[in-house]
C-alpha cells in the first residue's frame, strides 16, 4: 500500500513557486480581516447558482506514493458559456501594476482547482478568472484563459514531478519517525517528583485538544515533561507539528539539549532552531534587498535544492547547521531557516513566530494549525510581550528625513512623507502645553496620510534605485513601521488606548495595548492544543486570564520536589518604599555585609533598578569585605554575561558576591546549581517602575471590575520576586539562604503570593 501524504493547493504551488505570493504577502498592508471582505465583496455578488468556498480534491499515486491534494476554490460561477473557477486575490497596492502574468503562483493555485473540478465532474474545458479586488477602494481587475483538461493534466504532472522529491523525502522521514517514536523510552531511569503529572497533563491536553495551564516549580522537569509527551502524541499520529516557545536563549538551548537527550536514545525527529534575523545575517547591515545582499539575489532560485541538502543530511538543524547550508548554498540564513520550519517536526523559536502578526509563520495553514501544538515556556513573560507585540509606535522624525532626502529624486514619496511630517506639526500646535495625551482612539486622519506614504515607499523599495545606504535603512524601517501602525489600527478596539509624548524635538504617538489577552486568544486560535507553563505563574487566575485563557482551560498546579530543609528563608522587614529608600539604604547595606559574614558563600543579590542597586552598592563597598565583587551594567553583551556568571564557581578562594537587577539576564533561566550559589537576596517587591504606561493599566482594569493596582504592579511584581528568589535552589542536593527584604512581605496582600515552601519567613535580625 503505498505511503499517503496529505498535501493542501496552497502548499503544492508554494513549493514549487519559491517566491510567489500566494495570499497575505501579496496583500501587503493589507490585514487579514481586510483580505477577506474583499473576497466576501466579489462573493456576494454571486448569482443564485454560484458556489463559494468550494472544497475540492484528488489523488496522484506515483511509484510507493499517494499525494492526496485538496484545497478550497474561492467560486464556481455558472455561466451560458459553461462553469467557470474563479480564484480572488487582495492587495493594498496598485491595481495597474498588476499585469496577467504578474503572479505566475497565482494562475498555478487556479489551475489545480479548475483541475480538480474537471477531474470531478468530467469536463473536458473549462474558463479560470483571476480577479484582484483593491482593498481600500473594492476596484477590481480581471484576466481569464480558457484551459482544456488535458492541458490542465499536463500542468498538474508537471508540477507534481517537482514536488515528488520532497514529498518522498517527507514520507521516507515520517515512517522512520513514527517508528523510532513508538520505541522511545522516557530518557531518565525514573520520573521526578510531579513529572509524569505534568506529561499526563501534557499528554491529555493534547489528545482533548485543550489548553492547559501548569504551574510546575523548579526542580520539576518542565522541558522534557512537555516535550516527551507532545512527541509521543507526533508518533502516534494525533499531531504533526510542535512549536516550542521560548522567551530567552538559554531557555532555547535547554530544549535542544532535551531533544539531543531523545535523539541518544534512538529518536529520528528534525528539530529547527530559528534564530533573529540581525543575529544570523551575514552581512554587516540587515538590508534584504538584492542590490546589496548576494544572499538575497536569486534566492528562490537556490532554496529548493538548499532544503533538499539539509533534509536529507540532517535532523538537528541549529543555528550553526543553518549557516553552514546556507553559505553551502548562497541563500539568506534567516529566510532559509523558515522555509526548512516548515518541513520540521519540531520548531524551538521565540514567542513572536506564533504570537506576533508582524513576524508570525504565515505559510501555516488552518489544517496544519489543527495538528499542531504549541508550547510555551516561561509563559509569565508572554503578558507585557504581548502587550509590546500588539503595540504599535509611530514618530515625526524620520518623515522628516524621508521630505528631505527624496525631494528631488522621488517627489511622490517626498510628498507622502511630508504630509506625515505635516500632521506631527499640526499635532504639535494643538497639544503645544502637554507632555503627553492620551485619547481613546488614533485621529483618522493620520491613517488616511499613511496608506499613501505606504504605497510610495513600496514603490521606491521595489524599484531597485540606488540610494545612500543611510536612507536606504530609514525608508525601509519606516516603510515596516508605518504598516505595522496601520495594522494595529485593524485590531484597535477597547482593549487600546491612544498614547502621545512630545518633547523639543520629536513627538511620539502609540497604539498601546492595555490588555492583551484577546490577540493572545486570536493568535493562539485554531492549534492543537496551548500548553502553557512556567514555575511562576502565580496567581494562576490572573495569568490564565490575561494569556487569552478560559475558565474551561485545564489548570494544573504540582508541589516543589524540594524538601523545606533545603532552603532557609528570612526577612528582613525594613521599607524598600520609594520614599523610604534614603532613610533605609544603610541598614540594608550593613545587614548585607552581616549576612554574608555569617552566612559565607556565592550570593545574587537583586534590586529593582539600577539606581537603587547603586545607591546601596556605594554604601556596601565602605564595609571592608574580601570577595570578589560582580556588578551588573545596563546592556551587557552575551560574553560579559557569560564571564558574569563563570565567576561562580564552587569552593572559591574569594566568594562570589553579583550585585543584579530583577527581570533582568541574571533573574530567570540561569542555572547555578550546587556550591556555585548558595544564598540569594530579593529587595524589594518588584514592583514596576509608576509611569503613565503603568497607570493607564491600572485604570482599565479599575474600570472593567479587577484590581487595577494589583493587575498592574503587584502580580507582575511579584513574579520578579519569585524568579530572582528560584535561582537558588535548582537539584535535589541544593541547600541556601534566601533573604527577602521589605516589610511589605508580612502584608497578607503579599504574602499569599509566595510559595508554600519559602513559608513562614524567619525575621533576620540587622543590628
Amino acid at each position: 500500500m503505498p505511503y499517503a501524504v496529505k498535501l493542501s493547493v496552497r502548499a503544492l504551488v508554494e513549493y514549487v513557486y519559491r517566491g510567489g505570493s500566494i495570499d497575505s504577502g501579496f496583500r501587503t498592508t493589507a490585514s487579514l480581516q481586510e483580505g477577506t471582505k474583499a473576497h466576501q465583496a466579489i462573493q456576494n455578488n454571486y448569482g443564485e447558482h454560484d458556489r463559494k468556498e468550494v472544497h475540492l480534491s484528488g489523488d496522484w499515486e506515483h511509484d510507493d506514493l499517494l499525494i492526496q491534494l485538496e484545497g478550497r476554490c474561492d467560486g464556481i460561477i455558472r455561466e451560458s458559456e459553461g462553469e467557470l473557477i474563479e480564484e480572488i486575490k487582495s492587495t493594498a497596492g496598485r491595481l495597474e501594476l498588476i499585469l496577467e502574468d504578474s503572479h505566475p503562483v497565482h494562475w498555478a493555485q487556479a489551475k489545480c482547482y479548475a483541475y480538480l473540478y474537471c477531474v470531478q465532474e468530467e469536463l473536458e474545458s473549462i474558463r479560470i478568472r483571476l480577479t484582484y479586488v483593491q482593498v481600500d477602494t473594492e476596484q477590481t481587475k480581471q484576466f481569464i484563459q480558457s484551459l482544456t483538461r488535458t492541458e490542465l493534466q499536463q500542468f498538474m504532472d508537471e508540477v507534481i514531478l517537482l514536488y515528488l522529491p520532497y514529498a518522498k523525502l517527507q514520507a521516507r522521514h515520517a515512517e522512520a519517525r513514527d517508528r523510532s517514536v513508538k520505541e522511545l523510552p522516557f530518557p531518565y531511569a525514573a520520573y521526578r517528583q510531579g513529572q509524569r503529572k505534568l506529561a499526563g497533563a501534557v499528554y491529555k491536553s493534547i489528545m482533548e485538544r485543550q489548553t492547559l495551564f501548569a504551574k510546575a516549580p523548579t526542580g520539576t522537569g518542565k522541558t522534557i515533561s512537555t516535550l516527551f509527551p507532545s512527541i509521543k502524541a507526533i508518533g502516534e499520529g494525533h499531531l504533526q507539528k510542535l512549536y516550542y516557545l521560548t522567551a530567552k536563549t538559554i531557555t532555547r538551548t535547554a530544549a535542544e539539549e532535551a531533544f539531543r537527550l531523545m535523539r541518544s536514545n534512538g529518536l529520528q525527529l528534525r528539530y529547527v532552531t530559528l534564530t533573529a534575523k540581525d543575529k544570523i545575517c551575514f552581512k554587516e547591515e540587515t538590508r534584504c534587498q538584492k542590490e546589496y545582499c548576494e544572499f538575497a539575489d536569486g534566492y528562490y532560485d537556490r532554496i529548493n535544492a538548499a532544503v533538499l541538502d539539509l533534509l536529507s543530511n540532517e535532523q538537528e538543524i541549529s543555528r550553526e547547521v543553518i549557516e553552514a547550508y546556507a553559505m553551502r548554498h548562497k541563500v539568506c540564513p534567516f529566510e532559509f531557516s523558515l522555509d526548512v520550519s516548515y518541513a520540521a517536526d519540531a520548531v524551538i523559536c521565540d514567542y513572536n513566530y506564533v504570537f506576533d502578526p508582524k513576524v508570525s509563520l504565515k505559510r501555516m495553514m488552518e489544517e496544519q494549525k489543527k495538528q499542531t501544538a504549541i508550547l510555551i515556556d516561561e509563559a509569565h513573560n508572554l503578558v507585557d510581550r504581548g502587550r509590546d507585540m500588539f503595540s504599535a509606535t509611530l514618530t515625526k522624525y524620520p518623515f522628516l528625513q524621508l521630505k528631505r532626502e527624496f525631494k528631488e529624486s522621488n517627489a511622490l514619496l517626498a510628498k507622502a512623507a511630508n504630509a506625515v511630517n505635516d500632521f506631527f506639526i499640526r499635532f504639535r500646535k494643538a497639544y503645544l502645553e502637554s507632555g503627553s495625551v492620551v485619547m481613546p482612539s488614533c485621529p483618522e486622519e493620520l491613517a488616511e496620510l499613511l496608506e499613501p506614504f505606504i504605497a510610495a515607499a513600496e514603490a521606491e523599495l521595489s524599484a531597485g534605485n540606488e540610494m545612500p545606504a543611510e536612507a536606504a535603512t530609514i525608508l525601509l524601517e519606516t516603510y515596516f513601521t508605518a504598516q505595522t501602525f496601520i495594522r494595529t489600527l485593524g485590531y484597535y478596539n477597547e482593549a487600546y488606548i491612544t498614547l502621545a509624548e512630545l518633547d523639543r524635538n520629536d513627538i511620539r504617538l502609540k497604539l498601546f495595548c492595555l490588555d492583551p489577552s484577546g490577540m493572545l486568544r486570536q493568535m493562539a486560535k485554531g492549534f492543537r492544543s496551548r500548553i502553557f507553563f512556567s514555575a511562576t505563574l502565580s496567581p494562576l487566575h490572573y495569568y490564565r486570564e490575561m494569556l487569552g485563557g478560559s475558565p474551561d482551560d485545564y489548570v494544573l498546579t504540582i508541589p516543589s520536589p524540594f524538601r523545606k530543609e533545603q532552603l532557609d528563608v528570612l526577612l528582613l522587614p525594613l521599607s524598600t518604599r520609594f520614599r523610604d529608600r534614603e532613610r533605609t539604604k544603610r541598614g540594608i547595606a550593613v545587614s548585607l555585609h552581616q549576612i554574608l559574614q555569617e552566612r559565607s558563600g556565592n550570593y545574587l543579590i537583586f534590586f529593582p533598578s539600577y539606581d537603587y542597586l547603586n545607591e546601596v552598592l556605594e554604601l556596601f563597598i565602605q564595609y571592608p569585605l574580601d570577595v570578589q565583587l560582580l556588578v551588573q551594567r545596563i546592556g551587557m553583551s552575551e560574553e560579559e554575561k557569560e564571564a558574569f556568571l563563570d565567576a561562580f564557581q564552587p569552593n572559591p578562594a574569594k566568594p562570589c558576591i553579583g550585585f543584579a537587577v530583577m527581570g533582568g539576564m541574571f533573574s530567570e533561566g540561569i542555572d547555578l546549581t550546587g556550591d556555585r550559589l548558595t544564598g540569594t537576596v530579593v529587595v524589594g517587591v518588584g514592583l514596576p517602575q509608576i509611569n503613565i504606561e503603568r497607570n493607564l493599566i491600572k485604570q482599565y482594569f479599575d474600570r472593567n471590575g479587577r484590581n487595577g493596582f494589583d493587575y498592574a504592579y503587584v502580580y507582575p511584581g511579584i513574579n520578579k520576586v519569585l524568579q530572582a528568589g528560584g535561582r537558588l535552589i535548582r537539584t535535589e542536593t541544593d541547600h541556601g539562604t534566601l533573604l527577602l527584604v521589605d516589610d511589605r512581605f508580612e502584608q497578607r496582600q503579599y504574602e499569599h503570593l509566595l510559595p508554600e515552601e519559602w513559608k513562614p519567613l524567619t525575621r533576620y535580625s540587622h543590628f
